[in-house]
């Protein structure tokens, strides 16, 4: 069996990686460098369909950096996710642009406009409509099988 330095990822093993995510203006989003890295199975849709297929063919140690457009990242922007909620929904809550809020069924949102009788709210990903950008390591490669 060849050392895992000379062996390439395929669909089906389970690897490890060290990621920096920036978007096209070079600010990071999210990053594991000095942390435990992401674990996941090459193929299984765990991840964003353009970080799954980047990986492929990458060796243990391997940096490369991967661009991918939104509609392989977190897809485009939705229209019918951004809704207009009655302001008396929220209570007696300080409702401001930018908050988070979340749905009593665990959506996600934020409140992009506030006026007397209305509350906008986005659900679509924080990173939808965006492309983004990945310095990926391969840490750890587990063959599959």
């Amino acid at each position: 069996m060849a050392d895992q330095t000379e062996q390439k990822v395929i669909k089906g093993d389970t690897i490890s990686v060290y990621y920096t995510g920036t978007l096209d203006d070079g600010s990071i989003f999210d990053s594991n460098v000095g942390k435990e890295p992401l674990k996941f199975k090459v193929g299984s849709g765990e991840l964003i369909k353009g970080f799954d297929e980047g990986v492929i063919g990458m060796k243990a140690g391997e940096e490369k950096d991967v661009h991918i457009v939104a509609k392989d990242a977190y897809g485009d922007k939705r229209s019918e996710l951004v809704m207009d909620i009655p302001a008396g929904d929220f209570g007696e809550a300080d409702v401001k642009v930018g908050m988070g809020v979340s749905t009593q069924d665990g959506h996600q949102g934020r409140v992009i406009a506030v006026n007397d009788k209305e509350i906008k709210v986005d659900f679509n990903p924080e990173l939808a409509g965006k492309d983004l950008n990945f310095r990926i390591k391969v840490a750890k490669i587990e063959k599959r099988g």
